[in-house]
């Protein structure tokens, strides 16, 4: 037993770490860090789960409790915290990375910066052997003042789409392009302009309408919105654009290019009993995803499927999936979208990716996603948003720990409210007497984390329905974060240089220098298996 960890623990080696990620064995390699610390240095298959969230996220990425996970950190003791939550939620293959992040820079393994980084760090090799074609932000922008036959589409989910966007753009999220581009541009003459905030999603939007072997040209966007900014021009807010319904005929077309793509890349096509069969199948993760939109997916969705739409899920793949080389069945109703992703996801280096080709007779289901929970919320005791309204003009009111994301609680929260992570909750800094009620966006998280000061004896109560329900009561919310007030650094979310329309200058080129580097890390790093399917496009 090793005396830094509060139980007996396995150590991993970097070198069977690397041997396991590069021959296709599955592994789970968890960064137990804040998302900001974890933007600055991480593995390049390292998928951030930090020590508070772990109840909350890690059913979802990690779903077999015999999966092999290994849990760094850079020094910080959350490993040895970690270590018996995982034993109580019954995952029972768990080691220790030997040294941790420092262990892995002496062992000669690379380190990477930013989130998403296998996603990105693809779309630039994709890029680097297809030669996708790409426009500038100057030249762009010339054409459509001409009133030249251009069609913007903006590949981003509608939210960020929505926050900024190219003058003219149409949201079109990734998954939709090959099934909607006929429709957009029906003249082999029209050209498609795809653009994302950046890089990645621009260059795999636009290769995928090659691949696709639409007739029209079309170009990425070179460097995306930030480019477009980079480039002195003005962007545009609140836009609304969607795409409309496909035709049938359209959907045809686009659904043979799509399957000729997939089986191209190696995609598999299964029915219920070979779904049946794969989830019964013992050292196997399955994740079962559905890669239509979120709105189609709260219309109708089949049970026990998580809602990714296929765009963000190339983009941000280790958002959903935590187990490197698990197997993942894709779903959705038209027969492109689950194999356009499908076909990008192999070349991403997934070994088992399959289709689901038929939903006939399976269980289906309605609504948000549920939220999967790696165990039984605990009981705790609550209090109403008028009684904690009330408390709250008294001498003696509790103090409100706000356990939200950083960003969110900037935007409003409980008045008066004090910012943590759950992790840093000091309990030994509050009266006992005074008592402290926890909240959450939805409540969930601080149920979860209740009982941590419950155990220490301080009186805890969780905010019923979370800041929502203070919300959805028409009561008043505070903006803002007082870090001097703040429990916590507010470390917790990486500010994206991309997102957003408050970036420095500086910040957006230093982001587009270290894309412009990525496919030489991948050279140095040589873990990652990607490939990139070349002599297509397909016949339309």
């Amino acid at each position: 037993m090793n005396a830094q960890f509060p139980v007996a623990v396995r150590i991993a080696a970097v070198s069977l770490v690397r041997d396991r990620l590069r021959n296709g064995h599955e592994i789970a390699l968890l960064d137990l860090r804040e998302e900001g610390p974890f933007a600055a240095a991480h593995p390049l298959f390292a998928v951030n789960l930090p020590l508070g969230r772990i109840e909350e996220r890690i059913g979802g990425l990690v779903p077999r409790r015999d999966a092999p996970i290994v849990l760094y950190d850079d020094g910080e003791g959350r490993v040895a915290r970690a270590l018996p939550v995982l034993a109580a939620l019954g995952y029972t293959d768990v080691s220790v990375l030997e040294g941790g992040l420092e262990g892995w820079r002496e062992a000669g393994g690379e380190v990477f910066i930013d989130v998403n980084v296998p996603s990105k760090a693809f779309g630039e090799l994709v890029e680097h052997v297809r030669g996708t074609p790409s426009i500038a932000a100057g030249e762009l922008h010339a054409r459509l003042e001409r009133g030249e036959d251009i069609v913007v589409l903006d590949a981003r989910r509608f939210g960020e789409y929505n926050t900024m966007s190219i003058p003219t753009a149409r949201s079109v999220p990734g998954a939709e392009l090959a099934l909607r581009v006929r429709d957009l541009a029906p003249s082999p003459d029209t050209t498609v302009v795809v653009n994302c905030a950046g890089r990645t999603r621009s260059i795999i939007g636009t290769q995928s309408l090659v691949n696709a072997g639409i007739p029209n040209p079309v170009f990425a966007l070179r460097n995306g919105t930030i480019g477009w900014t980079l480039a002195g021009l003005q962007l545009d807010h609140g836009a609304t654009r969607r795409a409309g319904a496909p035709s049938a005929h359209n959907v045809d077309r686009a659904r043979a290019a799509a399957r000729s793509l997939a089986h191209r890349a190696g995609v598999r096509e299964i029915g219920r009993t070979a779904l049946d069969l794969l989830a019964a199948q013992a050292g196997r993760t399955l994740y079962r995803l559905d890669v239509r939109s979120p709105e189609e997916y709260e219309t109708e969705h089949l049970k026990g499927f998580r809602s990714a739409p296929g765009g963000q899920l190339v983009q941000a793949t280790d958002e959903w999936i935590g187990v490197r080389h698990g197997t993942i069945v894709l779903a959705d109703d038209d027969g492109v979208r689950a194999r356009m992703t499908g076909h990008w996801l192999r070349q991403l280096g997934w070994r088992e990716v399959y289709v689901l080709h038929d939903w006939a007779a399976l269980p289906r289901a309605t609504g948000p996603e549920p939220v999967v929970l790696a165990a039984p919320l605990p009981e705790v005791e609550t209090v109403g948003v008028l009684e904690l309204a009330a408390e709250l003009e008294t001498p003696h009111a509790p103090v409100v720990i706000d356990l939200a994301p950083s960003p969110t609680f900037r935007r409003g929260h409980v008045p008066g409210a004090v910012f943590a992570i759950r992790s840093d909750l000091p309990a030994q800094a509050w009266e006992k007497g005074a008592g402290i009620v926890l909240t959450c966006p939805d409540g969930l998280g601080a149920r979860i984390a209740a009982p941590d000061l419950h155990k220490q004896g301080v009186p805890v109560r969780v905010l019923a329905g979370g800041t929502r329900s203070w919300h959805d009561a028409g009561l008043p919310l505070e903006t803002g974060l007082d870090e001097n007030r703040a429990l916590s650094r507010a470390d917790d979310v990486y500010k994206r240089p991309y997102e957003g329309t408050d970036n420095a200058t500086a910040a957006m080129q230093a982001y587009l220098d270290w894309e412009f580097g990525l496919v030489a890390q991948l050279e140095r790093d040589g873990t990652h298996g990607f490939t990139v399917l070349e002599d297509v496009p397909c016949q339309s």
